[in-house]
C-alpha cells in the first residue's frame, strides 16, 4: 500500500499550487480520500475530503472557495488545487485513504511566504 504526495513547495501569498497523491496497493475507488495538513506546533487538521461514491466534496471553512479537491479513479489519483494561498496555509499536507482501513502518505511541505 502506498500513498505518495507531490507538488508541494514554496509559493508567495496569493499564489497557487496543485498537490497530487498517487495511490497503489489497495481498492482505491472504494475509499473515501482526504487531505490533511499539519502546521508547526499544531495538530493535524482535515482540509478536504472526497467520497468514494459520487465524488462529493467537503472542505474546512478556512479553505472553502480557495481549494478544490478531485479524484481520478481510473488513474488512482487525488488532487488538491490550492488558490489564493495564505501564510496560514503553510504546513505538511498529507493524503489519507479511509474505508475498512486507513492509510497515510508521507506528506509534502507547502510553505506560503514572501
Amino acid at each position: 500500500v502506498q500513498l505518495v504526495e507531490s507538488g508541494g513547495g514554496l509559493v508567495q501569498p496569493g499564489g497557487s499550487l496543485r498537490l497530487s497523491c498517487a495511490a497503489s496497493g489497495f481498492g482505491f475507488s472504494r475509499y473515501d480520500m482526504r487531505w490533511y495538513r499539519q502546521a508547526p506546533g499544531k495538530e493535524r487538521e482535515l482540509v478536504a475530503a472526497v467520497t468514494s461514491v459520487g465524488g462529493s466534496t467537503n472542505y474546512a471553512d478556512s479553505v472553502k472557495g480557495r481549494f478544490t479537491m478531485s479524484r481520478d479513479n481510473a488513474k488512482n489519483m487525488v488532487y488538491l488545487q490550492m488558490n489564493s494561498l495564505k501564510p496560514e496555509d503553510t504546513g505538511v499536507y498529507y493524503c489519507n485513504a479511509l474505508w475498512l482501513r486507513q492509510f497515510w502518505g508521507q506528506g509534502t511541505q507547502v510553505t506560503v511566504s514572501s
